[in-house]
Order: C-alpha cells, then structure tokens, then sequence
C-alpha cells in the first residue's frame, strides 16, 4: 500500500476529527477537487493512511505528486497546492 499512487488530491479523515473539518474546509474553500476516504467507513482506510504516513494520525492529505501531509497547518498545505499548481496564488 505505501507504494500507492493518487491522480487527485486526497484526503483520509473522520467526521469527528477537528483537523479533518479544518482542512476539509481549507480544500472546499479553494475550490479543490479531491477524494475523501472516511478511515471509519472505508475498511481499509485507515490501513492505507497508515502505510502513507507511518503514523496513525489523521488527516493524512495525498498530492498527485507523491508529497503527503499529516495534520497539516491551512498554511502549509495552501502553500504546496499552490506550489504544486492545484490553485493559483
């Protein structure tokens, strides 16, 4: 799993993971089209959120160029989707 690849953004998260919210909001707001894994409804979620960021923390944010993020700051990832090319500045 850990040599998974993504085509869009992706996000695995929870409902009830303040973190997920947040930065389900940040990607919502600028207007990116991703794919959502719930870990909890998803049966291998989880796993495969884990074998991306070796931790069990959530969320874990896929870029279609390989670089991934766990728990990451609005600033942080606004700033690689918009190095990346996903938004503009």
């Amino acid at each position: 799993m850990a040599d998974e690849t993504f085509d869009t953004v992706t996000m695995f998260g929870a409902d009830w993971c303040r973190d997920c919210r947040r930065s389900k909001a940040l990607l919502d707001g600028l207007g990116v089209a991703y794919d959502y894994v719930d870990v909890e409804a998803v049966e291998d979620g989880a796993a495969r959120a884990q074998a991306i960021s070796g931790r069990q923390a959530i969320p874990v944010v896929v870029l279609p160029n390989g670089k991934h993020f766990v728990e990451p700051s609005d600033a942080e990832l606004r700033a690689e989707l918009v190095s990346s090319g996903i938004v503009t500045a």
